[in-house]
């Protein structure tokens, strides 16, 4: 029992001080959006179906990736190639709607591709 017990605190020794070389824990959702927290005074916490993660939330089952990294892999209003826009599988405004390629105006969207989910700012 006592080499288990040894064992364990080694395997969790270890695994603190690998994470130690990282600034972030980036969380990856089922639809491709990252969202990054410092892993400077980092509180995690479990309540039912969500993770709080500082101050980010997520609900588990939409949760497909953590890791740890050393850049904040947020996702946010990014370029996007005109391929990947006729690529694209579901495009959506601001308030939650489904629009179509010839409904797009002046604004934000948000754009699934098989590359992933981004952020779209039409001029």
């Amino acid at each position: 029992m006592k080499k288990i017990v040894l064992f364990m605190t080694m395997l969790v020794g270890t695994l603190t001080a690998q994470a130690s070389d990282y600034t972030y824990l980036t969380f990856e959702t089922t639809d491709g959006a990252k969202a990054s927290v410092s892993v400077s005074n980092l509180t995690l916490s479990i309540s039912e179906t969500t993770l709080t993660a500082g101050t980010q939330s997520f609900t588990l089952s939409n949760l497909s990736k953590m890791y740890f990294s050393n850049t904040d892999e947020t996702t946010g209003i990014s370029e996007v190639m005109r391929a990947e826009l006729d690529g694209a599988t579901e495009i959506y405004n601001l308030q939650g709607h489904k629009v179509s390629k010839d409904q797009m105006r002046r604004g934000v969207y948000v754009i699934k591709t098989k590359q992933g989910t981004f952020k779209l700012n039409v001029k």
